[in-house]
């Protein structure tokens, strides 16, 4: 295994270090000195389609790798963001024979477990590929994972292990942290997708949550015929949900397919915290009377509760166009840095809305407004939670395939009316209504209260009978002050005698004066080391007045 690690890193080596040069000429011409060098938008696009092409020569670790820098805004610039987009998951099939030792070894002999079985694999990944197969009557989608592909991921993670390192001395140092916890990120995510078992409980668990909508078909797993290297289940077919033209001759409306997509897409985020993360073309189907199918759930991820809350409250902000809301929603999530300029983040959104907007000022869509985020993201550096990053590029992935479907498609109409449904637009209403109601109440409730009290504080003023006070904190500071005023009288007669003595008396006397008067300056020099000063409090602040009545 570690022989191999060493082949890989010079092969990774090799395909990376052009661009590794380049990027280190961009901050220092001549490498190791000279100016920095300006990168146009033309040039990161070539670079990032050289990246690209880097990572498919690579294999299938560092194609799901690309897959994962594509939701990694904080990581990358957005024109390898775009580019990384398109990198599909489809690579050449392994040879029957190599797979059929796969799937003998967990299941046993084909001939003996399935009573038909199609050789031809209908889908090749990086990681695994789907075979028809028939059992008992029933078609059965069989998906295998790839011969050997763990030892080649092993060697690879260890390659990108050392290889972080390196790729640390070009990037800034807030970027590097991003690149580490990416490292992480993609280790676990890529061993999770190699587990059949856990995508085998994904898809059922997601199966359960969507079982009450007639419009959604999730396949049923085999549990029986399914381990951690081989899933098995239910076969069904679809036409690929991109395939307008064939859509049209089965008479699907195509606006109501995109509305439902994008409602169980915001159910299964904002609702059941779980959801499919790859929804891509290829994974999404449409059955004859327009019902949709989700295909591979190998690609799948949970939400916590908070980032469901505030995933709601940047949906509503977005639909008031909130701007200060949509900021202090992306800081709470982690998704924008505290320290970002707010006037200049919230430019940058009111021209994101003003963009999507259109003639039509409520039509608008999301994904220009995540792009925009995602390109100040990446100017202003910072953690993206995992997660969090597998939702944005759910919302831009399912966004686009619904445009594809309807091109007047609005997303936050339909996010809209979802929220309305779910009755989360009257309990946001009905909390803003009642918090105006509170502070009207108290703005009613002060204009009766301060005119007496300002006449009366007016008098007291007019009189002379206003007085402030000073509450001390402790007794230590006049302490400390009154001890300095001693000791500094003691060190100037300690010097003084020093002095005469040396003058007029015994060297020993001397030496006597002079030892006392150094632990004087020592004394002295110790207590201004301490909190110098008078610290007290002034008691006429709003918030002393306000604890001293509580107090009271």
């Amino acid at each position: 295994m570690t022989l191999r690690a060493y082949r890989r890193f010079f092969v990774v080596a090799y395909q990376f270090l052009p661009l590794l040069l380049a990027y280190a000429r961009d901050r220092n011409r001549y490498l190791f000195f000279g100016p920095g060098r300006t990168v146009s938008t033309e040039k990161r696009q070539k670079r990032a389609q050289s990246l690209l092409e880097s990572l498919v020569r690579l294999g299938p670790t560092f194609v799901k790798l690309g897959q994962l820098l594509s939701t990694r805004p904080d990581v990358l610039p957005p024109e390898y963001i775009e580019v990384f987009e398109s990198l599909q998951d489809d690579v050449p099939p392994a040879p029957w024979a190599e797979s059929r030792e796969v799937l003998e070894a967990e299941l046993g002999p084909v001939d003996e477990v399935f009573d038909e079985f199609d050789t031809d694999p209908i889908s090749g990944a990086s990681l695994g590929q789907v075979y028809i197969g028939e059992i008992d009557g029933q078609r059965v989608a069989v998906k295998v994972r790839r011969p050997n592909i763990e030892d080649l991921v092993e060697a690879d993670l260890r390659v990108i292990r050392w290889s972080l390192p390196i790729l640390m001395r070009f990037v800034s140092e807030t970027r590097s942290f991003s690149l580490e916890t990416l490292a992480d990120e993609f280790e676990k995510t890529i061993r999770e997708e190699m587990d059949y078992e856990r995508e085998r409980r994904m898809l059922e668990e997601i199966g359960e949550n969507l079982a009450d909508n007639p419009n959604v078909r999730v396949p049923v797993a085999l549990p029986e015929l399914s381990t951690r290297r081989v899933l098995t289940m239910e076969y069904v077919k679809g036409t690929k949900i991109s395939q307008i033209d064939n859509l049209d001759q089965l008479g699907v409306d195509r606006t109501q397919l995109a509305k439902t997509l994008q409602r169980v897409y915001l159910q299964m985020i904002i609702d059941d915290g779980v959801f499919h993360a790859d929804p891509h073309p290829g994974n999404l189907a449409v059955q004859n009377d327009g019902t949709i199918v989700f295909y591979d759930f190998g690609m799948s991820g949970r939400v916590d509760p908070f980032i469901q809350e505030k995933i709601v409250d940047f949906y509503l902000a977005v639909a008031r166009q909130d701007t200060g809301a949509i900021l202090d929603t992306l800081i709470e999530m982690g998704t924008l840095s505290p320290e970002a300029d707010r006037e200049v983040m919230s430019n940058v959104m009111e021209l994101a809305i003003a963009d999507a907007r259109g003639e039509d000022i409520e039509q608008y869509r999301v994904q220009q407004i995540i792009e925009q985020v995602e390109d100040t993201i990446y100017d202003f550096p910072l953690r993206l939670p995992p997660n969090l990053a597998l939702v944005l590029r759910v919302a831009t992935v399912v966004e686009g395939v619904c445009v594809t479907l309807d091109p007047d498609f609005d997303f936050i109409a339909v996010a809209t009316d979802y929220l309305r449904d779910e009755g989360v637009l009257e309990e946001s209403a009905r909390g803003y209504l009642e918090g105006r109601g509170e502070e009207l109440q108290n703005l009613g409730e002060s204009l009766v209260r301060v005119p007496p009290k300002l006449e009366s504080t007016l008098d007291r003023i007019d009189r002379g009978d206003v007085t402030v006070g000073v509450e001390l904190e402790d007794e230590q500071p006049l302490e400390k002050l009154a001890k300095r005023l001693v000791l500094g009288m003691l060190l100037s007669a300690g010097l003084l005698a020093t002095t005469v003595l040396y003058a007029f008396a015994t060297l020993e006397a001397t030496a006597v004066a002079a030892a006392v008067s150094t632990l004087l300056v020592g004394l002295l020099w110790r207590s201004f080391r301490k909190r110098r000063g008078i610290r007290a409090k002034p008691q006429f602040t709003r918030q002393a007045m306000r604890e001293r009545q509580d107090d009271e």
